[in-house]
């Protein structure tokens, strides 16, 4: 069972530096696609300035649906690693623009599992190349990058290796021309 406070300190560092990443190419009161429910981030983006909606139907089973929604900017934090198929939602996207972020795949952990949740697991955790290629199948060109650890507040060695492991990849892209 995870311990709340790493989970809501993880949270908090990952919205905070999310948030800092956005600020350096886009402002309110742009309009965004956010892909999944509404969410903690969700509401923060809109706190910002942000004019948010959310996707509310399984994207694995009706990616089409996407095409009827328009934005200026589509936002996929922590989405598409529990998609069975993230290519169809990918292509399916009506922006040009597209902020998303995966957890990377960690050798010294296995991928995550709520076995009590089916829509909190992990179908995929991407090495970023992976993800790259994905996007770019999709028709997304990558135009910005980062990766964060995921430092947490235990001991041993799996704490340690996370002080320096990334484990979460951001990327901005827009869409492929041509």
């Amino acid at each position: 069972m995870p311990n709340r406070e790493n989970t809501a300190d993880s949270h908090q560092r990952r919205y905070r530096l999310t948030l800092e990443f956005m600020r350096k190419s886009v402002q309110p009161p742009a309009k965004i696609l956010d892909l999944g429910t509404s969410n903690p981030f969700s509401e923060i983006l809109q706190n910002e300035g942000f004019k948010v909606s959310n996707t509310d139907f399984d994207l694995d089973r009706e990616p089409e649906k996407l095409s009827a929604y328009q934005a200026d900017i589509i936002t996929a934090f922590e989405i598409f690693e529990h998609l069975l198929n993230p290519l169809s939602v990918l292509e399916n996207l009506q922006a040009k623009q597209l902020f998303a972020s995966v957890p990377l795949d960690l050798w010294f952990a296995s991928a995550y599992l709520n076995e009590n949740d089916p829509w909190d697991r992990h179908f995929h955790e991407f090495e970023d190349w992976q993800f790259d290629w994905l996007l770019d199948h999709a028709g997304w060109t990558i135009t910005r990058r980062e990766k964060w650890t995921n430092p947490v507040k235990k001991i041993g060695i799996r704490p340690i290796l996370r002080l320096f492991t990334p484990r979460w990849y951001i990327i901005e892209a827009v869409r492929a021309t041509g």
